[in-house]
């Protein structure tokens, strides 16, 4: 079964819970949150306020879009998610307080559920600098348009280059056999001028280009009919698309 067309104009933003040590990581997330609200597309994210999680809800906010961020209840009720790291001044986000209707939370039982979650109420993906968890959300929904879970954009921005050794994995995977030579274009990666121009780029609207431009459909993936059940039972909807 073909993945079924999404009717929403949301974006995941996957990012790291730190702000980092460069001040273009901090810009991107910046661009990326203005991008998103000038653009009348909604915000779906992790749900902290820490780290390039806030910096790009907090600018969604502040141009007047919507957020949705979804959290495990046991990092709720732990204080969510905190910085791993050192980081350097992000300066001033909380301008304004958001209007109450432009901003919800969702509790989910556990980080398998808020990954479905986030990923069922997104048109497509968007990777900034992050860690281990970033990393991983990154690869699960590219590996879900790979099997025909969904069929949607993951795009990667590239800031000073932070995603080139993934880049090279891929290139990797592709050369001994694990990954067919056209999956490399499951992910997009955006890498915008030379790095002297980075900490003033749009990397918002050169990545919100990048998805515009997906064209899934000229991919080969594996389609399987995930509405089947073991009990031979079919489930009249896919969770994940």
């Amino acid at each position: 079964m073909a993945a079924q067309p999404t009717n929403t104009r949301a974006i995941a933003v996957y990012c790291g819970s730190s702000i980092g040590k460069q001040q273009a990581h901090v810009n991107a997330a910046l661009s990326v949150g203005r991008a998103l609200a000038a653009q009348n597309r909604p915000l779906v994210y992790g749900g902290g306020p820490q780290g390039l999680m806030g910096i790009v809800s907090n600018a969604v906010l502040q141009g007047g879009g919507t957020v949705t961020g979804v959290i495990p209840y046991a990092m709720q009720a732990a204080g969510g998610e905190r910085p791993k790291t050192d980081e350097i001044h992000a300066g001033n986000t909380d301008e304004a307080g958001p209007e109450p209707s432009k901003m919800q939370t969702i509790i989910v039982d556990s980080m398998h559920e808020r990954k479905v979650e986030m990923a069922t109420r997104s048109a497509g993906f968007i990777g900034l600098p992050g860690g281990f968890g970033t990393f991983e959300e990154v690869l699960e929904v590219t590996t879900w348009t790979q099997l025909g879970i969904h069929n949607k954009p993951v795009v990667l921005v590239n800031v000073l280059g932070f995603y080139d050794p993934l880049r090279q994995l891929i290139q990797n995977g592709v050369k001994d056999g694990f990954i067919g030579p056209s999956n490399q274009r499951l992910i997009i990666f955006v890498d915008g001028p030379c790095h002297a121009e980075h900490e003033n780029f749009d990397w918002g609207t050169a990545a919100l280009q990048a998805i515009e431009k997906w064209q899934g459909d000229s991919i080969k993936t594996q389609l399987f009919d995930w509405t089947k059940r073991k009990d031979g039972s079919s489930e009249a909807t896919v969770r994940a698309t």
